[in-house]
């Protein structure tokens, strides 16, 4: 099981993060959702628009992120597996140290869930991945095995149907809550652990960052979705992976859609650091 290699060092995903966090002085985090009908026109046809347009996007807003999170499915509804395998190396050889999050958000057990994080960490080379749940420990093993990659747990999540069941009350305490317990404690075996919450809820991410401590957030909802940025970072403070996708991917549907791209991209990071400034 191959390393994050950030400097020439081997680290593991936690260790990478943080280096990523330091060195760009930012918690922003540019999501991958490749969807072809937005893609600007004078790539429709090409067999390898998603692979061009999001290598576009990644140069040039690398200098603002901490990380990159591509969707898995929408590289493979367009069945672009190949393209999302190219740009996770494209990544990795351009910018390095930048850790790429594989939002796969799977949840099996047993066998199955050893080989969706085969594809995750050996196919796509990813450092870290998104995985539910909810069908408790033993579906989470087989991820956990991969010592040096982050798996970052779904707990409460930005649509407003999260509510129906991650709110449920559950000895006491709901069960977003207790996830982000069991992800702070005994569930961490690998050191490795981070928790998925919506920039939507702020008081629910004010209550998982006191029960998870320091664990990494990935935190979407902000731009498309309306999550705060203020609100947010009152909540989270330092720790987190601030995901923002549909704002900066489709800033510009023209051939400027790279560098309005990092024109929104440079912004969030701006406002994310005046945010964090009085923490």
């Amino acid at each position: 099981m191959e390393l994050s290699n950030v400097g020439g060092g081997l680290v593991s995903f936690v260790a990478s993060l943080q280096a990523a966090w330091d060195r760009a002085d930012s918690m922003l985090c540019v999501g991958l959702d490749p969807d072809p009908s937005r893609l600007p026109a004078h790539l429709a046809g090409r067999s390898d628009a998603i692979l061009s347009f999001c290598r576009e996007i990644v140069d040039a807003t690398a200098e603002f992120a901490c990380a990159f999170k591509p969707q898995i499915a929408y590289f493979a509804a367009a069945r672009a597996e190949e393209q999302l395998e190219d740009l996770v190396a494209h990544i990795r050889h351009a910018h390095p140290g930048k850790p790429v999050i594989l939002d796969v958000k799977r949840g099996d057990i047993g066998a199955t869930a050893e080989q969706y994080a085969r594809e995750a960490f050996e196919r796509y080379r990813a450092d870290a991945a998104t995985v539910n749940p909810y069908m408790g420990f033993d579906s989470l093993e087989p991820w956990l095995a991969w010592r040096d990659r982050g798996v970052i747990l779904l707990c409460r999540t930005s649509n407003p149907g999260g509510s129906d069941l991650q709110a449920l009350e559950v000895g006491g305490e709901r069960l977003f809550e207790r996830v982000a317990r069991l992800a702070a404690g005994p569930w961490n075996t690998s050191g490795q652990l981070g928790l998925v919450v919506g920039a939507t809820y702020p008081a629910e991410l004010a209550r998982v960052r006191a029960i998870a401590g320091d664990l990494p957030l990935l935190v979407p909802g902000i731009g498309a979705q309306g999550g705060d940025i203020e609100a947010t970072v009152r909540a989270g403070g330092r720790r987190m992976i601030v995901n923002s996708s549909r704002a900066i991917l489709y800033a510009s549907r023209a051939e400027d859609f790279a560098a309005a791209a990092a024109a929104v991209a440079r912004a969030t990071r701006d406002a994310l650091r005046e945010a964090l400034a009085p923490c």
